[in-house]
């Protein structure tokens, strides 16, 4: 193991927001650490949806074995407690098998749901689902937020008033249950087990990662994105509405591939989404016990080594603030 002395941490968090360079560090450690990954990503989940989730290639998946990637179809579900159901039992295999498990993504629910834990929450039925989401088409997601701070005030604190899809889960719930969806998540601040080291990217330059997601967005244009989604809307059954094509990027296809907007808008309104979701992580990671950030600029395998060590003998993890 090069690198890196001592005892190895049993597991390793590598945290940041979309574009930031998590899968290339995330290789880098897990060569020199002799670690497995798991993917922390509510996209990567789903097969048939590899360029614009930028899934790690064949190439990029034979440098280290990669976990939770392509395990469900997009017409299927999957949510933060199947993620903490399955990430731990990848854990507890990586683990047998005598190496380390690096857990990397930006989907901060995932990883609160693992550490945390959340109650079993009910089932939505698909003619509440669709009730729900009919409401959200006639009044508008400022509408179902109001109602939402009625029912739910805590979630709807959490929730931006232009966030509709997180609006819609907590109104189902609300209306499969009527048990407000923050009663069955857990309300104490996420806590990193004893041993294990929690990183994340943090962009120094917010400009530079604006024009990094726009620059990657177009690449991904490049390597053939349309014609993914043209693949995706030709699968029986599979809707727009389906969460996985509720990721940024796979809504705003739909939307032009249906004739809502044309292809420059499309275009558009996928950066700005993407945009919009890694101000939301780094929102969320400003709350996240972190023993250290790395300048998503110039972070490479060595400061990253040294920011383990050092985390090895630091005080336990704490949020941090600007």
């Amino acid at each position: 193991m090069a690198g890196l002395d001592g005892e190895r941490p049993p597991v390793i968090l590598l945290a940041g927001p979309t574009a930031s360079g998590k899968t290339a560090l995330s290789l880098a450690l897990a060569e020199a650490l002799d670690a497995e990954i798991v993917s922390v990503d509510s996209a990567l989940v789903y097969r048939g949806m590899d360029i614009g989730t930028a899934k790690p290639d064949a190439a990029e998946r034979a440098r280290a074995p990669h976990h939770l990637l392509d395990i469900r179809d997009p017409e299927d579900t999957y949510n933060a407690s199947d993620f903490a159901h399955d990430a731990r039992a990848a854990i507890d295999a990586i683990h047998a098998r005598g190496r380390v498990a690096l857990l990397a993504g930006g989907t901060l629910l995932y990883l609160r749901a693992l550490l945390d834990g959340f109650d079993p929450i009910p089932p939505v039925p698909d003619a509440v689902r669709e009730s729900v989401r009919g409401r959200l088409e006639h009044e508008g997601a400022v509408a179902l937020h109001a109602e939402l701070a009625t029912v739910d005030p805590e979630a709807a604190a959490r929730i931006h008033p232009n966030d509709p899809q997180r609006i819609l889960r907590a109104l189902e719930v609300y209306a499969a249950s009527g048990q407000p969806l923050s009663g069955f998540q857990s309300g104490a601040a996420a806590t990193v087990p004893a041993g294990w080291v929690s990183l994340a990217l943090w962009p120094a330059d917010r400009e530079r990662l604006r024009i990094r997601i726009a620059d990657r967005f177009d690449a991904m244009l490049e390597a053939g994105f349309v014609d993914e989604l043209m693949t995706l809307t030709r699968r029986p059954g599979l809707t727009a509405e389906h969460p996985s094509q509720r990721a940024v990027g796979y809504r705003q296809g739909w939307q032009w591939l249906a004739g809502e907007c044309d292809f420059a808008t499309f275009r558009e309104r996928a950066i700005a989404a993407t945009r919009q979701l890694a101000k939301r992580q780094l929102t969320g990671l400003r709350r996240f016990p972190l023993h250290a950030r790395l300048n998503a600029e110039d972070a490479d395998l060595s400061q990253a080594l040294r920011a383990i060590q050092a985390a090895r003998i630091a005080a336990p993890a704490a949020a941090m603030s600007e």
